[in-house]
């Protein structure tokens, strides 16, 4: 029990010292880079409201979700803060400016985190085709996967085509170097990655798990966290040399053996450090580099940040060291 108690008062420490380790580094870098003062007048449309025309995939950061559906897992009060990610709902959160899912699903076709299950994925189409239907220049990237311990929903891949068939992006490398204007009518890049069901075929209207990249890392300190972040985002090419999304989380994750088990107190260690993690891209040159952009409990700072560095993108003001980053 003395050991126990010693690892746990250990544990604290080590979460203060990290949260001060972030704290620390706003204060004396900054978080300004360029787009930073950008506010977005119409989160729903703004990739129509930066000229869809001007705005090839490879230069948009793309504002997303970690465990996008989970505003309703569980019980209330009871199991769902040991699973909830976001409180909005999928078409919510389109509105307000997310453009890339993370959707887990399980045998029965209903969203799942863990153990621990929700609605059916019915709910989250049928809010991405009544974003579809009254928008008219988002492009909308779907991850859905089988989530781990769990089986793959029988012919999946068909019914994910049969629901959004129309809408899709088929899986070709031009894409990432066309803009946005070259690929409409088609809004919805799909990526489909189950566990044992064979995968997308080249070619067709589903992407592989190739497609969207990520180095997630398991740990509830933010710091280490932020700092893992940053060295796998260095070990990749430049965005527009990629035929790939790479994906950054700013998340932390809950662990089993800690008191604080509930995911908003623990992911809120990283949260608020967003602005500060693109600011850091560019002191270190890797703000090009920088593309899917992942949290949990997404709010409007976080997408205006997005869309900020996109629209500076587009304008061709953003260096890779602007002069005002350092202090």
């Amino acid at each position: 029990m003395g050991a126990e108690i010693s690892k746990q008062i250990q544990r604290r420490k080590d979460v203060l010292r990290e949260a001060k380790v972030l704290r620390d580094l706003s204060k004396t870098c900054g978080t300004q880079f360029p787009g930073c003062d950008y506010c977005c007048s119409d989160r729903k449309n703004w990739m129509n409201g930066l000229d869809p025309r001007k705005i090839p995939l490879f230069k948009i950061v793309w504002p997303g979700t970690h465990d996008s559906a989970t505003n309703r897992i569980g019980i209330r009060f009871v199991s769902r803060p040991f699973a909830q990610c976001q409180s909005l709902s999928i078409y919510n959160q389109l509105v307000g400016g997310t453009r890339v899912f993370d959707i887990r699903v399980q045998k029965d076709r209903r969203v799942c985190h863990g153990i621990l299950a929700t609605y059916s994925v019915d709910v989250v189409l049928n809010d991405i085709k009544k974003f579809l239907r009254e928008t008219k220049s988002e492009i909308i990237i779907l991850e859905v996967r089988t989530e781990f311990g769990h089986q793959d929903p029988p012919e999946f891949d068909k019914y994910l085509v049969d629901q959004l068939g129309e809408h899709l992006i088929g899986q070709d490398d031009s894409v990432f170097g066309k803009t946005i204007a070259e690929l409409l009518p088609k809004r919805v890049i799909c990526v489909w990655k189950p566990r044992n069901s064979p995968k997308p075929q080249a070619g067709g209207q589903l992407w592989g798990e190739g497609y969207l990249k990520d180095d997630w890392l398991n740990t509830d300190l933010p710091s280490t966290k932020f700092d893992s972040n940053m060295k796998h985002l260095g070990e990749q090419p430049p965005a527009s040399m990629r035929k790939y999304f790479y994906r950054v989380e700013n998340t932390v994750t809950v662990q089993a053996d800690n008191p604080v088990v509930c995911v908003k107190p623990v992911t809120y260690r990283i949260h608020g450090y967003a602005r500060l993690f693109i600011s850091q891209c560019f002191s270190k040159g890797l703000a090009d580099r920088l593309q899917v952009f992942s949290t949990d409990f997404i709010d409007a700072d976080f997408v205006d940040a997005c869309v900020g560095l996109t629209s500076a993108r587009i304008e061709g003001k953003a260096q890779k060291v602007p002069f005002y980053v350092f202090s």
